[in-house]
């Protein structure tokens, strides 16, 4: 029986190995291409090269990478901080405020996700033409401040939340809004975490939206930045590599370094 049990968990251990080798190689393999030549790469190098520096001195070269790495964190930043703060006020309202129609307006949020970008597209751009906000950061962050998904993830994690601790607060005076910023906010401070890596890596990967209303050369973003490196007759694949690690090492270092938080702001949200 012992014997039987230590091969499954070695043959577990085994599967589970092969996987994260499978699930990590893309990654490595792009960190290792970023210091090869393009040639290298073409012909399937996998071990890391000498050609950092000379990729890099390329890449500045080719494009205002300082400037476009601005635009993004800029736009990202705004867009993360706007977007958290008005997606959980209002699943803190959907949860702490009791009404007989919050469900069915809920239901219709939910119903929104099914409605692709795509055919809202051509609305949206004529109302930020009007509006003047085209190449704006105004005009990369308000379609994406209040989003279904965010609403209903704070909306889920606050069914946790005490609500005899709002009832006290509100006896002792505390307004709704202090109420929201001294008690909710440092409680569901996990959630918050949670919710501000998926918002933040979803505006610092936004592509589709960018590439319509960022019209000027000055505005682009990294994403964008990255398809323009392939627009050539002849595609650098080691600027290119280098370009795309830049690119992921804010998504990635935030995420490491907010893990704990993140998993359990998921963990609260589920319960």
């Amino acid at each position: 029986m012992k014997k039987g049990k230590y091969v499954s968990g070695a043959a577990m251990y085994i599967f589970l190995v092969i996987i994260c080798v499978f699930s990590a190689f893309p990654f490595v393999w792009m960190l290792s291409a970023a210091t090869n030549r393009s040639v290298d790469i073409i012909r399937g190098k996998v071990f890391p090269g000498t050609y950092l520096v000379e990729n890099f001195k390329t890449l500045i070269r080719t494009v205002d990478l300082g400037r476009t790495f601005w635009n993004s964190a800029r736009n990202s930043v705004a867009g993360t901080l706007g977007s958290v703060f008005i997606c959980s006020m209002a699943g803190y309202g959907f949860q702490i405020y009791r009404d007989r129609a919050k469900d069915r307006l809920m239901s219709i949020l939910l119903l929104s996700m099914m409605v692709p970008f795509a055919s809202v597209m051509v609305p949206l751009y004529r109302m930020f033409s009007i509006a003047n906000l085209l190449d704006t950061t105004a005009g990369f962050i308000l379609p994406s401040l209040s989003t279904a998904f965010l609403i209903f993830f704070f909306r889920q994690s606050s069914m946790s939340f005490p609500y005899e601790i709002v009832q006290a607060a509100r006896v002792d005076g505390l307004g709704e809004f202090g109420i929201y910023a001294r008690i909710y906010f440092p409680v569901m401070a996990p959630t918050f975490a949670a919710a501000a890596i998926v918002s933040f890596m979803a505006n610092w990967n936004n592509y589709l939206w960018p590439l319509i209303i960022m019209q000027k050369q000055e505005s682009r973003t990294m994403p964008m930045m990255l398809v323009g490196l392939t627009a050539g007759y002849v595609t650098d694949y080691g600027i290119l590599m280098l370009a795309v690690t830049i690119c992921t090492l804010p998504t990635v270092l935030l995420f490491f370094t907010q893990q704990k938080r993140f998993v359990a702001g998921i963990l609260g949200s589920v319960k």
